[in-house]
């Protein structure tokens, strides 16, 4: 069975991707422990690097049983495109500064976590950082609704949605 390699993309790699990284890895073992799946998450920007996540990201995933604890904040790579099967970015900023990155002919669907989850009629998962503990809450929802569609793409191949390969 081929092992699916996705890395989950935000701008510091202390609050969104890091959730995103986790939220998948436990909906996987939770939902879907047929599927092989490596997840990583890293940040378009290196303020971060080592740092272990956001606490408040920490806590509301805890409260959800999701563990973050492991994770350290880490710098998106070119040889990242060569690596991950999926480079999904939190919103369109990330994923422009992704595009810039990514080597020609790399075969890594790059696009948008949340086009996996089409009901939700949005395209980025917000940035908590700055706000209140309700942002974290709505971060751990987003995420999990396009987790869920991931897995289901998963299993049917690993198809990418047709929005999800970005084009200035």
């Amino acid at each position: 069975m081929k092992v699916n390699r996705v890395l989950m993309v935000c701008m510091g790699n202390i609050c969104r991707s890091p959730t995103a990284e986790a939220v998948l890895r436990h909906r996987v073992a939770e939902c879907a422990p047929d599927l092989l799946v490596e997840v990583d998450s890293a940040g378009t920007h290196g303020y971060h690097t080592g740092q272990p996540p956001d606490p408040r990201s920490v806590a509301h995933a805890r409260r959800r049983g999701v563990d973050l604890s492991a994770i350290r904040a880490r710098t998106l790579l070119a040889a990242d495109f060569d690596r991950f099967d999926f480079v999904l970015c939190m919103d369109e900023a990330n994923l422009r500064v992704a595009e810039r990155l990514r080597p020609s002919g790399s075969s890594a669907r790059l696009g948008l976590l949340l086009d996996y989850a089409p009901s939700l009629h949005r395209r980025a998962v917000p940035d908590p950082y700055y706000g209140e503990a309700d942002g974290f809450e709505q971060v751990l929802d987003l995420v999990g609704a396009a987790a869920d569609g991931l897995i289901e793409e998963l299993r049917r191949g690993g198809r990418s949605p047709s929005s999800s390969t970005y084009s200035p």
